[in-house]
């Protein structure tokens, strides 16, 4: 089985094409292979149609689902990817470990098959087209340009939301660096002026001291 998917794993190797391929309304999934490196971004791109008789064309419809799983082959099939989608969707997963992945995509329809498609005719079952994207790729940063975009934009926010922090802390530090020099200053003044006033209430006690002492001395009563 999995040599006959190799040519179609090969195709998917490559995000310059999408392909399309069909799948049997009782036929199971369809699965390939995918040996990836170690954290590899993968994301694809899938629609899913069934035969429409009175367009003569396929169609995308609201009863179609498709089921896509991804499993590490290396790992006892761990299973990284379960999930349904619509009849077009987009799946994404990083590969945790290097090593071989399974891909599987099972594509069923709610609505009456007689409406949709004839067992009988050569168009029964389903068509599925297939974009696979490994890597980071042009095709990746393309599909995802706008999200990509949006991203950017509330980073360069946060940055600048950042940068005003920033300031508003530098401008508060040089705030507090400017109160604490004038506190300094201040304290050192008061401190100053307390040794000032000492000093000449000193002065003015030894003045007063001396000039008594004289005038006692002038009126004979020492």
């Amino acid at each position: 089985m999995r040599a006959g998917l190799l040519p179609l794993a090969a195709a998917l190797s490559s995000v310059a094409h999408a392909l399309h391929f069909y799948v049997d309304p009782d036929g199971g999934p369809k699965c390939f292979f995918e040996e990836l490196p170690h954290d590899t971004l993968v994301v694809g791109h899938y629609k899913a149609e069934q035969w429409d008789n009175t367009l003569q064309s396929w169609q995308s419809n609201d009863g179609i689902s498709v089921y896509i799983s991804v499993d590490e082959v290396f790992d006892n099939d761990h299973r990284v990817v379960s999930q349904r989608g619509s009849a077009t969707g987009k799946f994404t997963f990083t590969a945790a470990e290097a090593g071989d992945h399974k891909l599987c995509l099972t594509p069923s329809s709610s609505r009456a098959a007689a409406s949709w498609h004839d067992a009988g005719t050569p168009h029964a079952g389903f068509r599925v087209t297939l974009d696979v994207a490994i890597g980071e790729t042009s095709a990746i940063e393309s599909a995802d340009k706008g999200k990509l975009q949006d991203l950017a934009s509330r980073v360069k926010d946060l940055n600048a939301r950042l940068g005003d922090i920033r300031r508003e802390q530098v401008f508060q530090r040089e705030r507090e660096a400017e109160f604490r020099d004038q506190s300094e200053t201040t304290n050192a003044r008061v401190v100053r002026w307390i040794l000032i006033q000492l000093v000449v209430l000193g002065v003015t006690c030894t003045w007063q001291l001396s000039h008594l002492r004289s005038f006692f001395i002038k009126q004979k009563l020492t």
